[in-house]
């Protein structure tokens, strides 16, 4: 125990130089993760999930819209980096390491921002790495809730410093963040939503609002979601293409879809918050102390992020009810949510004792799992996991070899965007899946259209072939593609044949 209270004392005050000893920390951890995951990928001769799989694919190309019902703010960043180090693994975990590594310090400058302690900030940066979401989930797959979290970190940043200084810059600022968070997740217009109702209900905030300047701010919003709203408008169907994981078309009356919908947003929240309510719950027994009204003096920062949170989860509620949602995954609730540790860390700042303990335990329990999670994300980065995910244990460069055994292959197509693996192969094979947007006038011959496990393409991908003017030429091919770490399994069927380009009548 008092190992743990030195060593959250040193990552709460410590320095090493001129350096933090807790931002130190987060960039090592980020740094080791850079390193480590793309060079496990490499020894292992294995792909990547089906999210930085989608990713890999999308690398090549700046536009305004990518397909998947997603916005286009990671793959414009995914782009960026790969224009500097190559359209591979190392680029996506440099562009997701540096998300959170800027989501962590921009949550710690925040707190100091503000005024808190050195302990506090410490806590609500390392309060995050307590959501499984982020622990976890984020090492191995997700690509736009990362972004999320950057973004939805950097507006709260951007927002206090419009309430603290006012000035024409903090509102350009302001409008860029809030663009920016909603180019990365297009839930987080409800954070946006929240944080400004917020600071209107706050009387000490209400003035930072209440002003001609946040005209600027909204001026900037809209300019820059323009273009975006452009091309949703123009391609409705790939806006829409993953509106079924809402479960919209979920029959049964009006009261009992909504009473279904409302139920799994309580379970999606409980599964969100379930793990850091337990640790601050907890940090609280440990301190031998239930914090009562009259012990805390919520300052206005404080009662913000509450009600931001109050006023997230009551919007939340109204959208389910009123689109007829009946799924809800809790990484969805990331931007509503994500801010908890920060709420708690400073609420509790200003008790001496007993909020100097809750900050240690939070402190300590977040490095103990972001460190003891490590060995298992390398593990996963390698293996995978079942589902969608095993495409991450397939032996690629065995594949390449058998596609590429009566020719070479320019472009690989499927019904979804697997085959982007085959690009940590060869670099300059074009990858794509289903979902990507007009996608026949990015094919390259010699083509080859290829589909897993089943005796045919799955969705439309045919018809969109035909559509694009491409047949196939002879008969498919089968092979078996061993798997990593699966040597009892007889590994995944993949079917594959060339394509042809056809006579004009």
């Amino acid at each position: 125990m008092r190992f743990a209270e030195r060593s959250a004392d040193w990552l709460a005050e410590g320095r090493v130089g001129p350096f933090s000893a807790a931002v130190l920390v987060v960039a090592l951890y980020c740094l080791i993760q850079i390193v480590v995951l793309p060079l496990a990928t490499a020894l292992a001769g294995t792909g990547l999930g089906h999210d930085d799989a989608e990713q890999i694919m999308y690398m090549p190309y700046l536009w305004l819209g990518y397909g998947g019902s997603q916005p286009p703010l990671f793959s414009w960043l995914g782009w960026l980096t790969a224009s500097v180090v190559g359209a591979n693994v190392l680029a996506l975990k440099i562009l997701k390491y540096g998300l959170i590594f800027i989501a962590m310090g921009a949550t710690r400058a925040t707190v100091l921002k503000l005024g808190h302690s050195q302990r506090a900030a410490a806590a609500a940066m390392f309060g995050l790495l307590l959501f499984p979401q982020i622990f976890w989930e984020m090492q191995h797959q997700l690509s736009h809730s990362v972004a999320a979290l950057c973004f939805s970190a950097l507006l709260i940043l951007a927002l206090f410093n419009v309430v603290q200084r006012r000035s024409t810059l903090s509102y350009i600022l302001f409008g860029l963040a809030a663009a920016a968070a909603i180019l990365s997740k297009y839930n987080s217009v409800i954070l946006l939503c929240a944080l400004l109702g917020a600071a209107l209900a706050v009387r000490d905030t209400r003035g930072a609002i209440l002003t001609p300047r946040l005209v600027i701010s909204l001026l900037i919003l809209c300019l820059a979601l323009a273009p975006i709203i452009y091309w949703n408008a123009t391609h409705p169907a790939d806006l829409m293409a993953r509106s079924h994981k809402f479960g919209i078309a979920d029959h049964g009356g009006a009261i009992q879809v909504a009473a279904k919908g409302v139920l799994e947003l309580f379970i999606a929240m409980l599964n969100f918050l379930i793990m850091p309510a337990a640790v601050f719950a907890a940090a609280l027994g440990l301190a031998r102390w239930w914090p009562r009204r009259s012990d805390i003096a919520l300052r206005a920062d404080a009662r913000l992020l509450w009600l931001a949170m109050a006023i997230g989860v009551a919007l939340m509620v109204i959208l389910v009810v009123a689109t007829g949602a009946t799924k809800i995954v809790d990484r969805w609730l990331l931007p509503v949510l994500f801010f908890l540790p920060m709420a708690v860390a400073i609420s509790v700042d200003g008790v001496v004792t007993h909020g100097r303990a809750v900050q240690n335990v939070v402190i300590s329990v977040g490095v103990a799992v972001a460190i003891g999670a490590l060995p298992v994300t390398w593990y996963k980065q390698v293996r995978g996991g079942q589902g969608k995910s095993r495409i991450t244990q397939m032996q690629y460069g065995e594949l390449y070899a058998d596609l590429t055994r009566n020719g070479k292959v320019k472009t690989v197509i499927s019904d979804w965007h697997w085959p982007a693996n085959l690009r940590l192969v060869d670099p300059d094979i074009i990858a794509l899946g289903g979902e990507v947007p007009d996608f026949g006038s990015l094919i390259e011959e010699p083509a080859m259209l290829t589909w897993l496990d089943t005796d045919a393409p799955e969705g439309d991908i045919v018809q969109r072939l035909e559509l694009a003017g491409y047949v196939p030429e002879g008969s498919p091919e089968t092979v078996i593609v061993p798997e990593f770490l699966n040597g009892d399994a007889p590994g995944r069927r993949v079917s594959f044949v060339r394509l042809k380009k056809r006579d004009s009548p």
